[in-house]
């Protein structure tokens, strides 16, 4: 009997944190990259294999990615916390932490209670590699389509020539940009957050039940439908991170008793090596996404998505 190696933990660690928080779909890479190695490779680490050890190990991937979201936003983190435990104890809504908490919170119930009831169907049943392919290619199509009705609407209200739109979108102004402190970025952020309407920000967060099929990516379809509904790139990034490390953490979480019991036999120092790169390359992606998005946009993502979806396509028919 084949058990998870310690390359392949690894490598699918590193890839977990990476792909996670890019809008190209974890789960999507986590199905393809072994499916074209091969061998024991697809064997070990076939999601969609029953009791399978790699169940196990996906559960501490997820606990580590959410942690290193935590710890990014961890100042973020107790305002938004303190925001709803004041917002409770005082029964109403006045300020933008506790607008943005309840937010948060109403967002993520439809993923929640669609990912409990299934989850498990979607894994079996799509979790193969040519279904992941085409996904992953829809992905591409979602992010650029997304990107394209954002300019056009840009154009359309500003009055402005479509080559001029990247650098609006992107934040940039008269040839120049403006820096602020990262803590005030997050602050001011928030605060253009929590004006949305609660039926959109509870809209954005029902998005990312479409990441349940392998190949869509949760941050991907957070962001384009934030960007649809009138958040720049930063505010869209920021919101979708946010709204990720709830969903990612409960997943993991409700699954610990795969990471502790038969499951996870034999494999807790793979799973211990691929958590600690699954944990690193999260915070790294994070760091540079939020620094990314405040200036660019998700077309690469689009384009990579595509590019690759459709190759594995073509190959794996």
């Amino acid at each position: 009997m084949s058990v998870l190696t310690y390359p392949e933990a690894a490598v699918i660690g590193a890839l977990q944190g990476f792909s996670e928080l890019f809008p190209i779909s974890s789960l999507g890479h986590s199905v393809l990259l072994p499916a074209l190695i091969g061998g024991s490779w697809a064997h070990d680490l076939n999601v969609s294999r029953a009791e399978s050890p790699y169940l196990a190990f996906i559960v501490g991937l997820h606990v580590a990615t959410a942690a290193a979201l935590i710890v990014f936003f961890w100042r973020d983190w107790i305002r938004i916390v303190r925001g709803l435990l004041t917002s409770i104890r005082d029964r109403r809504v006045e300020n933008s932490d506790q607008r943005l908490a309840w937010m948060l919170v109403l967002a993520t119930i439809p993923v929640g209670i669609t990912g409990l009831l299934l989850e498990h169907t979607f894994r079996t049943t799509l979790s193969k590699p040519t279904a992941t392919s085409a996904f992953l290619a829809l992905n591409g199509v979602i992010l650029l389509g997304a990107e394209q009705l954002r300019r056009r609407s840009l154009a359309t209200s500003r009055e402005i020539q479509p080559d001029q739109v990247d650098r609006l979108a992107a934040g940039t102004a008269a040839g120049g940009t403006v820096v602020l402190d990262e803590r005030e970025i997050s602050v001011e952020s928030d605060r253009a957050i929590s004006k949305m309407p609660m039926k959109r920000a509870v809209l954005i967060g029902s998005a990312q039940i479409a990441a349940l099929c392998p190949g869509i990516s949760r941050s991907g379809v957070t962001m384009s439908t934030g960007l649809l509904r009138g958040l720049s790139h930063e505010d869209a990034a920021r919101f979708s991170f946010l709204l990720a490390t709830p969903v990612i953490l409960a997943a993991g979480l409700l699954k610990i008793p795969d990471l502790t019991g038969s499951l996870g036999k034999g494999i807790h120092g793979q799973i211990l090596v691929g958590s600690l790169l699954s944990f690193v390359t999260a915070y790294l992606s994070v760091r540079f996404l939020t620094k990314w998005f405040q200036f660019r946009s998700l077309r690469p993502f689009g384009i990579y998505s595509l590019i690759v979806g459709l190759g594995c396509l073509f190959y794996f028919i």
